[in-house]
């Protein structure tokens, strides 16, 4: 009885004390080292930007082929202000996102279906998987002159070369995580009486997203890179169209310009990415979740 109810030791208030002490050290430690990141992240654009335009300046980087940062910014400005050729800066933003947004869309959706149905099903994989690797081997600067024909300049031919370059990122990631999804939870479901259609939705999937998530980061690029390079094809509005133009009077700044503003996009859908990440997978530990690129 006396080992029962023996009173705690010394060393227990002092361990819970610790504990909470600890604690906002961690978070303390954590903020300095987020200002760290941040500081060395500024830095480094500092440097870089810095040192082109002074390599510029001292005509060690021509400044003809290699542009410079501040004729690059005034370019910028210029289109903020005055428009381009095809018209405000903004149009042409917004026919590239246009573009880049169905093609993600769509894509997306049909890598997850395809990527699910071939992973659970056998015989479809065996049947269209070699097509699969076939139409993935076919450069995509070739479906983007073969949708010009079929669709025309319009909007159709960049969403169908942007949906093809996010499908098969999506589908191979998507048809990976179903074959690595762990058999006894499929057994053990279909031994409490799920349905296929239950197994699909509520084990198969589930266990999949993380994969299916981690393609998105990628996806999103695709689609940019396929709207874009659409557009090179031909074009009568949007990004693509303005690289091409400063391309053929050889002002490298216009391409940086136009880069730097896809470069901005790029930034805040990485982001959005990040957030619904962080929304499907909050079951994962906290050291798993987002991403550090």
């Amino acid at each position: 009885m006396s080992q029962l109810t023996a009173p705690p030791t010394p060393a227990e208030p002092a361990e819970a004390e610790s504990v909470l002490v600890a604690d906002p050290r961690a978070r303390a430690r954590a903020r300095r080292q987020k200002t760290l990141v941040r500081v060395l992240q500024l830095t480094v654009f500092v440097v870089f930007v810095g040192g082109w335009e002074l390599l510029s300046q001292l005509k060690v980087l021509d400044p003809f082929f290699f542009g410079q940062p501040s004729r690059i910014a005034v370019q910028m400005w210029d289109w903020m202000k005055t428009g381009t050729e095809a018209g405000s800066i903004w149009v042409q933003v917004g026919v590239t996102m246009e573009e880049a947004l169905l093609g993600f869309a769509i894509g997306v959706v049909a890598g997850i279906v395809c990527g699910i149905a071939l992973g659970r099903i056998p015989m479809l994989s065996k049947v269209f998987g070699p097509y699969i690797k076939i139409m993935n081997s076919i450069p995509r600067i070739v479906l983007g002159s073969i949708f010009i024909v079929w669709l025309g300049l319009g909007l159709s031919s960049k969403v169908a070369l942007a949906i093809v370059l996010v499908f098969f990122a999506v589908f191979f990631n998507a048809y990976q995580g179903t074959r690595e999804v762990d058999r006894n939870l499929i057994a053990n479901a279909r031994i409490l009486g799920a349905s296929g259609r239950q197994v699909t939705t509520q084990v198969v999937l589930p266990s999949a997203l993380t994969w299916i998530i981690a393609s998105l980061h990628v996806s999103f690029a695709f689609a940019r890179i396929g709207a874009i390079v659409g557009e090179f094809h031909g074009a009568q509005k949007a990004l693509g169209l303005l690289i091409r133009k400063a391309q053929d009077t050889f002002n490298p700044n216009a391409v940086f310009a136009a880069m730097v503003i896809i470069a901005i996009v790029a930034l805040v859908a990485e982001g959005l990415i990040a957030l619904l990440e962080r929304a499907l997978l909050s079951w994962r530990p906290p050291q798993l979740s987002g991403t550090e690129l």
